[in-house]
């Protein structure tokens, strides 16, 4: 599901969830390594044209990574602080490198005239299957949002 098809699903929550991404630039990507162990990067997503697009250097380790395995885990930038306004919110799934051949061409091109990202980079369509929101209500209550594809978001209340 790419993130236009979760906005029509849950159009709260994409608003929320979109908001504090744009809310400052960097974020912190997790990828899997060769052995399976974990590896957090700097990030900056990017909402565009209905998708979650993942930019990055050429040859980045990040990069490798989710070609190896397209699975991540991009936690939205907390900033200064400890105000989370909004709340903390991480988004799962799956990344899938754009080419510049056949079919994916026309979408690189068309993304490098969009951003004019720096020169040589790898972009990723993402497509997702969790998104997390965590957040305090009434200073009293820890409440986690959990949304997957196909299912209704899931809310928990902690005091």
């Amino acid at each position: 599901m790419n993130w236009a098809a979760f906005g029509s699903a849950v159009p709260g929550l994409a608003a929320i969830a979109e908001e504090r991404f744009r809310r400052h630039r960097h974020h912190v990507l997790a990828t899997l390594r060769k052995d399976g162990s974990p590896r957090t990067s700097g990030l900056e997503a990017d909402f565009r044209g209905g998708e979650l697009w993942l930019g990055m250097m050429g040859g980045s380790l990040k990069a490798l990574d989710l070609r190896r395995d397209p699975r991540f885990a991009l936690q939205a930038n907390p900033g200064e602080g400890t105000d989370l306004g909004g709340g903390d919110v991480r988004i799962s799934g799956r990344a899938y490198e754009i080419g510049d051949g056949a079919g994916d061409g026309e979408t690189k091109a068309w993304y490098v005239e969009e951003v004019e990202p720096p020169q040589p980079f790898h972009l990723f369509r993402t497509e997702l299957t969790e998104v997390v929101r965590t957040y305090v209500e009434d200073e009293r209550y820890l409440v986690v949002q959990v949304w997957r594809p196909g299912e209704p978001v899931r809310t928990l209340r902690r005091t």
